[in-house]
């Protein structure tokens, strides 16, 4: 009991060095900002973001609500999140367990994976068209690999002895697959998507970017075209606000659910 009271201490205590480095770094803003040091096209005036964001909020940008920016965005992420979950964890799962299997399909991705996403693009765009299918097929691929590269280096980790024990009872491939191997990996799966959250969120401007009327992303990038640098600074804020809950999200889920991993 007293080390875990001890374990809740400190970690109200490190809580409340990121909210001080927080609220410093907010104040080093206003100064900068409200002394004339730095131009407001570059770097607004906090208050003056706060007062665009408030605008933002009953007033909406270019014919649509900020939460049905908001909406569009996030329906675009989730859907590629979950696109490339239920198509890279199990492929993962196969290539980190059958060198066969990895040798198939492992020079296609080491291929792409290197590739800026605007590179290939124009040809999503051109297979599939403008609307939300290439933007998706875009966050899509960008977050595909660094969830099947952390799924298939857990399992290639994972102890033989563990593996050979399951086949030895009686296991077959699918329930060691489903009871054994998956288990064992699924912390490091979530870490894997908590990497593919961020890769998909740096691609969101660029998935926003042709042909798009709506979007966190595309919002940013339209108001940077009228040096609007306040909505610029809103977007960017809301999209590192919402990326922070959801990271948070699964990083609560993860010490939760797996308290063992570590120690």
């Amino acid at each position: 009991m007293e080390k875990m009271s001890f374990g809740t201490s400190k970690s109200i205590k490190f809580k409340g060095i990121s909210i001080v480095s927080v609220v410093f770094i907010l104040i080093i803003w206003a100064i900068v900002t409200n002394l004339g040091w730095v131009d407001p096209y570059f770097i607004p005036k906090p208050q003056v973001v706060w007062s665009s964001f408030l605008v933002l909020l009953s007033e909406g940008y270019k014919g649509a609500s900020l939460l049905t920016h908001i909406t569009n965005s996030m329906y675009r992420l989730f859907t590629a999140l979950f696109l490339a979950f239920i198509t890279a964890v199990p492929l993962g799962l196969l290539c980190g367990y059958s060198k066969y299997i990895r040798a198939i399909f492992e020079p296609l991705f080491e291929f792409y994976r290197p590739l800026p996403p605007l590179a290939y693009y124009a040809l999503l765009v051109l297979w599939l068209g403008i609307e939300n299918e290439s933007k998706i097929a875009l966050l899509f691929l960008s977050g595909f690999a660094p969830l099947f590269i952390a799924t298939a280096a857990s399992v290639e980790k994972l102890p033989v002895d563990r593996i050979n024990a399951s086949l030895s009872l009686g296991a077959n491939k699918l329930k060691l697959f489903w009871n054994i191997i998956l288990p064992s990996c699924f912390p490091d799966i979530l870490t894997g998507l908590r990497t593919s959250i961020g890769v998909t969120y740096a691609t969101l401007v660029a998935a926003e970017m042709v042909a798009a009327t709506n979007g966190i992303g595309w919002m940013v990038l339209d108001a940077s075209r009228y040096l609007r640098s306040d909505i610029v600074f809103v977007g960017i804020i809301l999209m590192g606000v919402i990326a922070i809950v959801l990271d948070g999200l699964l990083r609560l889920y993860q010490a939760r659910r797996f308290s063992w991993v570590g120690k």
